[in-house]
């Protein structure tokens, strides 16, 4: 492709460096539990869309 290893390196670099205002440095535990909260909400996201599918699927 058009990148080179070096480039994708710099980007990544750039990237790590960039701070999550939700998880300060040095809180792990609370980055912990947000984390564990957003594996938690996808779920009931998925769930809901399934079960809506399921829902007005079976009404066409």
């Amino acid at each position: 492709m058009g990148a080179s290893d070096s480039d994708l390196d710099n980007i990544f670099e750039s990237k790590k460096r960039v701070k999550n205002p939700l998880v300060p440095i040095g809180n792990s535990q609370l980055g912990q539990k947000l984390m564990r909260a957003r594996v938690v909400v996808q779920g009931a996201t998925v769930a809901l869309m399934v079960g809506t599918a399921y829902y007005y699927g079976e009404k066409f």
